[in-house]
């Protein structure tokens, strides 16, 4: 009975890791990884949600405002065999399009006021983090596995 619990919870089932690097090119408009999974009990995944995200964030104290928008999503819905005590590892692209604002705008038409929008920026405390999530979900459990890793867009 008690294993039956664990294994609907998720408790000895798929674990799910992302391996990415520390760092990719905004140009690029994709980012390769891998996802690793292991378990100590044989089961199935059923699909797979990857998602990059940027965290914008400007103001400061009480006028502080923050917004997450979705650059990239994608996802497989192909089961994938997850063998007890064995990992096994899956590539991904993820293609991604970078969000700009009407400071971005201006300051790549005009070399001039660029300078005024990094300064406009820095006094805002304009800044932007990115992650990566991942979500599987496993049958037969109420609580699916998922990962998430920073990351740096240049």
């Amino acid at each position: 009975m008690f294993g039956k619990v664990k294994k609907w919870l998720g408790i000895e089932g798929v674990k799910v890791e992302l391996i990415i690097p520390e760092q990719t090119k905004a140009a690029d408009g994709e980012l390769k990884g891998v996802l690793r999974f292991y378990s100590m009990n044989e089961q199935t995944v059923k699909s797979l949600k990857i998602t990059l995200i940027e965290r914008y964030t400007r103001g400061r104290k009480e006028d502080k405002l923050v917004d997450e928008y979705n650059l990239g999503t994608i996802s497989m819905n192909k089961a994938i065999e997850v063998p007890a005590d064995q990992a096994i590892e899956i590539p991904f692209k993820l293609p991604f399009e970078m969000s700009k604002s009407e400071m971005d705008d201006i300051a790549d038409k005009n070399i001039v006021y660029g300078g005024f929008v990094k300064m406009g920026k820095w006094l805002n405390k304009v800044k932007s983090e990115f992650r990566v999530e991942v979500e599987a979900k496993v049958a037969g459990v109420a609580l699916d596995p998922f990962d998430k890793k920073t990351i740096d867009v240049v």
